[in-house]
Formats: C-alpha cells, structure tokens, sequence
C-alpha cells in the first residue's frame, strides 16, 4: 500500500486510521497549504495552493537575505509606501490561502468517521488550522496598514537628504501645548546629533531659561534681534517659538513647507546657539508622550535623589523616592516636569532620562503586541519634517545606536551660565561631542 493509500482511499469504517489521517491532513495543512489537498483531494486544486506558499515562503527568504546584506536598503523599503503596500499585499494573500487550504482540509477530514473520543480535540485543532495562521497574515495585513497611514501622518513627503559632515543634525523639541495653555512652548530643548556610520548619539540640553540666544547667519530673527533674544526676562529661548508664531510674516512660507514660524524661529536659534545646521526638527508633545510610555507598558527610572512633586508655593502631592522606579505615563510625566524644589537644570536631567529610557526600554514583542496604541501615540505626539524615505534609514542607526552609551552635554551651571552665556565655549562643547577623539592604538 502507497503512503497516500489511507489518506487518498481511507477505510472509513476504521475510526483509528482515520482520527490518524485527520490528525495528519490538519498538520500538513497548518505546515504548508495545499499539501493536505496534494496528498487527499483535489491535486490540481493543491498544486495551485502550495506554488502560492512556496513563493511566499522563498519572498521571505529573500528578504531575511536582505536584511542581513543590505539592512539600511531593506528597512527603507518596508517604511517606505510603496513597500508596506506590498507586505500588506503579500499578508493579505498569506491570510487567504491558509484559510482557504483550511477550509478545504475540513471538508477533506471528515468529522463523522473519527473516533467519537477524539472529536472535540481534533474540531479545536480544526479550529485552530482555520484561524490562528490566517488570523497572524491578517494582523500583519492590519500593521502594514496601520504603518502606512502612520507613517504617512507623522512624517513629510520629501527627498532624502545626505549626512552634514558625517552627522544627520535633529533639533528635539518637547512641547508643554495642553487643554490648559494657549499655544506651545517648548519646555526642553535638545540638539541631537547622529553619526550617518555608527548610529553614535550625541545629544545636548539647551536649559529652556538661556539668556541672549543668537541666531545663525541669514535668519529673518536677526532682522529684528540683531544682537540676539535680548529683551531680558520675557526674551528666554523657550519663548522665541511663541514670539514668532505671533510674526509669521517673518517666515511666510513656513506652513506651506510643513513648519511653522515659531518651529524655524527655535530652529535658527540652535543653529546660532550650537554652531551647527540642523537638518531636521522633531515636536514631542507632553500629552502624547503619556499615551506612548503607557502603550510600552511604563518605563524603569533610576531615581538617584529624591523628588518631590508639587505646584510652586503649594504642598507636596507626592515623593519619588531613591531607587528604581516603574513609572507609567502620568508618573513619568509629572517626575519630567515637577519644578519642586529643584532647579530647571534638574528637570532637564530628569526629561533626558525619561527620553533615554524610552530609547533603551522599547521591546520588538511590545511594540507588535501594542502597535495600535502605539501607532494612534505617535499621531498624537510627534510633528517632525523627517522624511519618510529615510525612516528606514534611522531606524537602522537607532538599532546601532542601542548598542552604544549617549554621549551627553548639559548646557547647566557651572559649566555654562544661562545668564551671561558663553557661546563659544558651548560651540566647541558641541564640536567636541558630535566629533570625540579616536583613541590611539
């Protein structure tokens, strides 16, 4: 007797050959699709179905090869448009055929002819073949939809743009807008630079309270600040964005060009502060980076002194004591912000470890078990000019960037006075971060 003898010609008046055969034919059709068809049914039909798998499975090989040999190439097509199309596509495909080759195994398994005793396990494995592989495809389908339309949301529709000296130049904004406020303020500033090779960081904190910012050559602000943000306390570098979004004639093609006036306002000023383009700028606002540590499931923070929480000049709401802290959202946020007894020095430490630990603390399996709430997060919390043909790009930095300490520079007393500001000395501060000396052999 050939081997597709009891599954093709089965005796069916024996309930253990075929429980066997059901056992068998919802395995193969679980492994590859169409081979249940190949070995029980309809030859043609399953000819048809296993050529389908087979070329999705050899897409996929073709792919994990590219990741490996050309993973900046690689990443750049699945974030790109057209290529999250494609692998919903593909997934969308996948879905079909194991539900269908499913389906059809059903009908193939016979239910009335096993063993009366093995039914229930052998209908939940049925079950099973029917909609958990068909079920993955069709949340991989959803993700590679959801990307896109994130994707396209978040990020602008521009040319990819090469490396300034070896480093991609980002200006980090954290945006204080809120139910409360009458438009944004940025309550932390940061320049950010990444090397275009290693994914090396180097990221420096601008205090929001810096006095006399300048403005770099050819800025509309030097028409009117020739000698820099100078009108003393109402003239902090945080305000320059309000100050501009209330003189948009400074910058009137900004909103066309997806910015804003107070976006290139600030943008200009880091460039005068740091003494370097910035090539890009990112807007993360308060409200929404809540909703993206919560969709992570919270952060660990390493309190290393205590912290109390309060409205100046009200009591005590609540202590971060010493030691690590799991924080959600709305923990986090108030241990970012609390201007308890401390200085604005000591907030722009505790945002840095909160933007770090984000960094550091983000899990593949969390970011696809939450990417809904992840995806509606990042809508709401990110305005950036970042191109979106070169998302695949940064995230290949970033993974190399995982594997490497950040290089930070705070712009704080007693290094820097915020009042009476050396901006040369931040200069080469900077210079000296984006650029460290190699060590000698």
């Amino acid at each position: 007797m050939s081997l597709t003898s009891p599954l093709r010609n089965p005796d069916t008046r024996n309930a253990a050959v075929m429980t066997r055969r059901a056992v068998w034919l919802l395995m193969l059709s679980l492994l590859m699709p169409g081979s249940a068809q190949i070995l029980a049914g309809h030859r043609r039909f399953g000819r048809v179905l296993v050529a389908l798998w087979l070329t999705l499975v050899g897409s996929a090989l073709v792919a994990v090869a590219l990741y490996f040999a050309a993973r900046g190439w690689f990443l750049g097509f699945v974030t790109s448009a057209f290529g999250l199309v494609i692998i919903q596509a593909l997934a969308l495909v996948a879905a079909a055929i194991w539900f269908i080759a499913a389906f059809d195994t059903v009908r193939l398994v016979r239910f009335v002819a096993v063993d009366a005793r093995r039914r229930g396990w052998l209908a939940a494995l049925a079950v099973f073949a029917l909609v958990a592989p068909a079920g993955v495809a069709s949340y991989a389908a959803v993700i590679a939809s959801t990307s896109n339309s994130t994707l396209g949301a978040v990020f602008a529709d521009t040319i990819a743009v090469d490396p300034i000296d070896g480093k991609y130049t980002f200006m980090l904004l954290g945006g204080d807008a809120g139910k409360s406020r009458i438009g944004l303020r940025p309550d932390s500033i940061s320049f950010v630079s990444v090397d275009a090779v290693t994914g090396q960081v180097a990221i420096v904190g601008i205090p929001r309270n810096l006095y006399n910012a300048p403005f770099s050559d050819g800025s509309p602000m030097l028409d009117v600040w020739p000698d820099g943000f100078n009108c003393g306390d109402e003239c902090l570098v945080s305000y320059i964005y309000p100050w501009a979004e209330e003189h948009p004639e400074l910058y009137p093609n900004a909103i066309a060009e997806g910015s804003t006036p107070g976006i290139e306002a600030t943008r200009d000023a880091v460039e005068g502060i740091v003494g370097v383009p910035v090539q890009f700028y990112v807007i993360i606002d308060m409200n929404g980076f809540k909703a993206l540590i919560d969709a992570l499931g919270g952060v660990d923070i390493n309190v290393t002194e205590k912290v109390d929480v309060c409205t100046n000049g009200q009591p005590i709401t609540n202590t971060f004591e010493v030691g690590v802290q799991h924080m959600d959202g709305v923990t986090a946020l108030r241990y970012a912000r609390s201007r308890c007894n401390i200085t604005d020095f000591d907030r722009m430490r505790h945002q840095r470890q909160i933007q770090e630990a984000v960094l550091r603390q983000i899990k593949p399996a969390t970011v696809i078990a939450e990417f809904q709430h992840l995806a509606s997060a990042s809508r709401e919390m990110i305005q950036t000019d970042v191109p979106q043909s070169m998302v695949g790009t940064f995230v290949d930095l970033g993974g190399k960037a995982r594997t490497l300490d950040l290089i930070k520079v705070e712009l704080a007393p007693p290094v820097i006075d915020n009042l009476y500001v050396d901006y040369p000395l931040i200069r080469q501060l900077v210079h000296d971060a984006m650029y460290p000396p190699v060590a000698e052999d």
